[in-house]
C-alpha cells in the first residue's frame, strides 16, 4: 500500500506542476496570434510589440510545461507498468497522435515564429504562430482522448488479459471527450485573458508603456468575460453528463450519501467519511436535481447505494472516492469561476465608461487575482482525477492493480523528493523570469548589433 501511496503522490505534485503551464499555453497562443493579424491587417507598430511582449511570456511557459510534461510519460513505464501493460495498445496511440500531428507541428512552427521576424514575410510569419497555436489545442485533445478512456471506456475488447482497441473513430468520439476538451480549452481561454488583464493591470498602475496595455486590457478582459460564461456552460453539460455516466463522482462532490429525489445542492458540508454522513451541511432544495435533469425533480443515487451496487458489479471492496476532497474541489473550483466572472464584467463595464484606468481598486483586484485560474485549473483536475477512484481505468483496473510489481519505497521516495525539488527549482525560476521581463517591460526600439556605446566612445564591431 505504501508504494501506491508514493505513486500516486508522485504522479499527483508532477502533473498538478505541469498543469500549471499547460492552460496559459493554450489560451495565450491564441491571444498572440489574434495579436499579431491586427499588426498584419493594421500595420501599426504598437501591435507587433504588443505580439512581441506577449510572446516572450509565452516561451517561458511554454518551455516549462515542456520539460515539466516529459517526466510524465516516463513514470507509466517506470511506476505504472501493470497499467501500461493493461492499457498499452489504446493509451499509446493518442498519444502517438499527439506526438506526430502535434508536438512536432508545435516545435517546427514555434521555431519559425521565434526565428523569423525578419526572415519571413508578414503573412508567413502570422501563419505560423496561428498553426503553433492550432497544434498546442490539437495536442491537448490527443491527451484528452486517452484520459477520456480511462474515465468512460469505449472501442475495446478484452483479450489476454489487456485491453486492446478495435474501435479507434469511437475512441476520439467518446462523448466525454467532447464535454472535457471544450472545457479545457475555455480554461486556457480563462486563464490566458486573466493573465493578460493582470499584467496589463500593474503596467497602468504603474502608468508605464499605455500605449501597448490599453489595448492589452481591452482584449484580455474581453477574453475573460466570454470564456469565464462559456466555461461554466461547459462545465453544466459536463456535470450532467457524470452525473449520468460517473453517480459516484457527482454523488462525493456533492457529499450525498443517501438517494434523493428531488436532491439537494448542498451549498456547505463538513463530511464524516467513517460514518457516511455530514455532520454539518446546508443545501437548497432540488437544485441538484436541476443541475442534472433541467428541471426540479429527478432522483440522484447517494454514495452508500452506490457502493453496495459496485460491490454486486465488482465484488468486494471500497468503492468510495475522497469525498471531502471532491466536495470542497468543486466548490473552490466554481467559487473561483464565480469571481472570475463578476470581476471581469465589472472591469469590461468600467472599460467601456472609460473609467478603468482611473480605479486603482479594481486594478489591484485585477492583478491579485491573477492566481486565481491556476487554483481553479488544479482543482478541477484533482475532481476529475480524484473522483473517479479506486479506478485507475474505469470498471476496467484499480489503481491498486496498475502499480508496477518491481518497485520499493526507496525508489519512489528518492524520484519523489528529487522531481518535487527539481520543480519547485523550475517553478521559482519561471516565476523570476516572468516578472523580469514584466518589470522590464516591451523593447522599444531593437539595439544595433553593430554598435556598442561604451563611455561615449562608438566602437565599431
Amino acid at each position: 500500500m505504501e508504494e501506491i501511496l508514493l505513486g500516486r503522490w508522485q504522479f499527483g505534485i508532477t502533473t498538478v506542476y505541469h498543469f500549471l503551464f499547460v492552460p496559459l499555453t493554450l489560451g495565450l497562443t491564441i491571444l498572440i496570434a489574434m495579436m499579431e493579424t491586427m499588426y498584419v491587417r493594421t500595420g501599426n507598430e504598437m501591435y507587433k510589440k504588443m505580439t512581441q511582449f506577449w510572446g516572450k511570456l509565452f516561451l517561458v511557459n511554454f518551455s516549462m510545461g515542456v520539460a515539466t510534461g516529459i517526466v510524465q510519460e516516463f513514470q507509466f513505464g517506470m511506476n505504472w507498468a501493470e497499467y501500461s501493460r493493461f492499457m498499452g495498445d489504446i493509451f499509446g496511440a493518442p498519444l502517438a497522435m499527439e506526438a506526430l500531428t502535434a508536438f512536432f507541428l508545435e516545435s517546427t512552427f514555434l521555431g519559425l515564429w521565434i526565428f523569423g521576424w525578419d526572415k519571413l514575410s508578414k503573412k508567413v510569419h502570422l501563419l505560423c504562430i496561428w498553426i503553433v497555436a492550432f497544434s498546442s489545442n490539437l495536442s491537448a485533445f490527443w491527451i484528452l482522448t486517452a484520459n477520456s478512456f480511462m474515465q468512460s471506456p469505449v472501442g475495446y475488447s478484452l483479450q489476454n488479459g489487456r485491453a486492446e482497441m478495435v474501435d479507434f473513430p469511437a475512441l476520439i468520439m467518446n462523448p466525454y471527450v467532447w464535454g472535457q476538451f471544450p472545457h479545457t480549452v475555455l480554461g486556457g481561454l480563462v486563464t490566458a485573458g486573466v493573465f493578460v488583464s493582470a499584467i496589463s493591470a500593474y503596467y497602468l498602475l504603474k502608468q508605464r508603456h499605455l500605449s501597448i496595455f490599453n489595448p492589452s486590457i481591452k482584449i484580455g478582459l474581453v477574453c475573460m468575460l466570454v470564456s469565464t460564461v462559456l466555461v461554466m456552460g461547459t462545465g453544466h453539460l459536463q456535470a450532467q453528463f457524470i452525473g449520468k455516466k460517473q453517480p459516484m463522482k457527482m454523488a462525493a462532490m456533492e457529499a450525498l450519501w443517501e438517494t434523493e429525489n428531488p436532491a439537494s445542492f448542498a451549498i456547505i458540508a463538513v463530511p464524516d467519511e467513517s460514518n457516511q454522513r455530514n455532520t454539518t451541511e446546508i443545501g437548497v432544495p432540488g437544485v441538484l436535481s436541476l443541475l442534472i435533469y433541467d428541471e426540479m425533480k429527478g432522483e440522484v443515487k447517494g454514495i452508500k447505494e452506490l457502493q453496495l451496487e459496485a460491490e454486486k458489479k465488482y465484488g468486494p471492496g471500497n468503492y468510495i472516492p475522497r469525498v471531502t476532497q471532491s466536495f470542497w474541489s468543486f466548490r473552490i473550483m466554481v467559487i473561483s469561476g464565480l469571481w472570475m466572472a463578476a470581476l471581469a464584467a465589472l472591469s469590461t463595464l468600467l472599460l467601456y465608461r472609460k473609467q478603468l484606468e482611473s480605479n486603482k481598486t479594481i486594478l489591484n483586484l485585477l492583478l491579485w487575482s491573477l492566481p486565481v485560474p491556476y487554483l481553479a485549473n488544479s482543482t478541477g483536475w484533482i475532481l476529475t482525477e480524484g473522483g473517479r477512484q479506486p479506478w485507475i481505468v474505469v470498471g476496467l483496473q484499480k489503481v491498486s492493480e496498475a502499480v508496477s510489481t518491481n518497485l520499493t519505497t526507496t525508489d519512489l521516495w528518492i524520484s519523489l523528493i528529487g522531481f518535487t525539488l527539481l520543480y519547485g527549482v523550475l517553478a521559482v525560476a519561471t516565476v523570476y523570469l516572468v516578472r523580469k521581463f514584466v518589470v522590464a517591460g516591451p523593447v522599444e526600439h531593437k539595439p544595433s548589433l553593430s554598435t556598442v556605446t561604451k563611455k561615449g566612445a562608438t566602437l565599431w564591431n
